[in-house]
């Protein structure tokens, strides 16, 4: 008999307490999400305009602060039958959910409530992520994005790169330039981003990270990092970390990535086309910056990467006030102007076709501060390839985190690139198996 993972032994992990808002609405509901900062404000103003455009429903919208920590609490608060009605899931959990049989299909749950959606409006490579085989999506598109590179053109300027790189190569080249003409911190760089330097590498380059489609094809699928492509791409990153060129930039050296590129310490960095309003806002004044797709190798084919972000589950136990409730809010979440919005306070893409295409017509990504976001739709629309869908792997988030120490050892501990990739494949495998054991002979969705 299958076993649930949402219904195992009782967690540690504390059920976040959640404070009353607004009590004038008729059915409260709750809506659990895995951002903070600057994201996590944004998402407060949304549900603050939801609750203040109607008199039925008042959501509750409640930081996990990060999304393993949104996954691991709504694990614990459904074990507890203190879950969310909504929880915001990232795309490492996506898998997990679907197996879990904890919610409510998102198609179901619209049609049931009176709402009629064009789910094929949605991107394809957004709403195959979140779909069965069959192509039924599960859960509702939400923040949307992928991985791309910033730039201080000021800088490149200076030390006289005339133009963003498109390759590894040029890439290089550019932080050579850039070490040459005094900035200390050429590429700030952090592991712990390693859907960024690693998922993102694999898409674009059409590189397998494990068999069976990248387990799209069944939970028997196996790791294959230390087979493709990111062998040379590690080796090379080591090269640049040892020169100089790539400098640790984290939240455990007290100062991250992003903020090291915003203040001008730090030359070049990688993020999520979510971080370009973000951007937009912390940089230091007078600061000229510029964003492109992640740079390919040499004589390599450009491939779609991989869409990042999450999606939003509706969870089963709640009342059907609360999922009528819910409904309300994705039809809200789901109006162009919403859409518009969201897009435009954040840096997330807009996860419809007409959504784009309007915010288009409009010019909204003809000048600063949107001209650059919409790279981010061209890097996630370019010729698909065999590995490219996405990856479907039980227990994703442990894996990725797996590959953060991976980096790391290659990067500080000087561990070799071979060694350290074959035992990443081997402890993937490891985790590949016991999350095949725990659904036995269970059919992916």
């Amino acid at each position: 008999m299958t076993r649930n993972w949402l219904l195992g032994a009782a967690s540690t992990i504390a059920v976040i307490a959640l404070t009353a808002a607004p009590a004038m609405a008729q059915t409260k509901f709750e809506f659990w999400y895995g951002l903070s900062g600057d994201l996590s404000d944004r998402i407060q103003d949304m549900c603050k305009t939801f609750n203040e455009s109607q008199a039925d429903y008042e959501i509750v919208c409640v930081s996990q602060d990060t999304y393993d920590n949104n996954l691991q609490n709504t694990i614990a608060a459904y074990r507890a039958n203190k879950q969310p009605t909504v929880s915001q899931i990232f795309d490492a959990g996506t898998l997990d959910l679907m197996l879990s049989g904890a919610y409510l299909p998102i198609g179901q749950l619209m049609t049931d409530n009176g709402y009629d959606i064009d789910w094929s409006n949605y991107f394809s490579g957004i709403a195959s992520y979140y779909s069965t085989s069959k192509g039924e999506l599960l859960s509702m598109p939400f923040n949307s994005s992928t991985a791309v590179m910033y730039y201080n053109t000021d800088a490149l300027k200076a030390a006289g790169v005339e133009t963003l790189p498109a390759t590894w190569t040029e890439f290089e080249d550019a932080a050579r330039k850039l070490k040459a003409a005094g900035y200390d911190c050429p590429v700030a760089f952090d592991p712990s981003a390693s859907w960024q330097w690693f998922e993102q590498f694999s898409a674009s380059h059409n590189q397998p990270i494990a068999t069976k489609d990248n387990g799209f094809g069944g939970l028997d699928a196996e790791m294959v990092v230390s087979k493709g492509k990111f062998v040379d791409q590690l080796t090379w990153m080591k090269k640049m970390y040892d020169e100089g060129l790539f400098v640790l930039k984290s939240k455990d050296t007290g100062e991250t990535a992003n903020d090291a590129f915003t203040s001008a310490k730090c030359q070049i960095t990688t993020s999520s086309i979510a971080d370009h309003g973000t951007f937009g806002k912390k940089a230091v004044d007078g600061m000229h910056w510029d964003v492109s797709m992640m740079p390919m190798m040499e004589g390599v084919e450009r491939h779609n990467t991989f869409v990042g972000g999450a999606s939003l589950w509706t969870l089963k136990g709640k009342s059907e006030a609360e999922y009528k409730g819910a409904a309300a809010f994705y039809n809200f979440l789901a109006t162009p102007k919403q859409v518009e919005w969201w897009s435009t306070v954040t840096g997330y893409i807009p996860v419809t076709n007409t959504g784009f295409q309007a915010m288009k017509d409009k010019g909204f990504y003809d000048a600063a501060p949107y001209k650059g976001r919409e790279i981010a739709i061209t890097s996630l629309t370019e010729p698909a390839g065999d590995y490219t869908r996405g990856i479907r792997l039980g227990g994703f988030a442990s894996i990725r985190a797996e590959m953060v120490k991976t980096m790391q050892d290659v990067m500080f501990n000087n561990t070799p690139v071979p060694t350290a990739l074959e035992a990443f494949d081997a402890k993937g495998n490891d985790m590949l198996r016991r999350f095949q054991a725990t659904y036995k002979n269970a059919p992916l969705p």
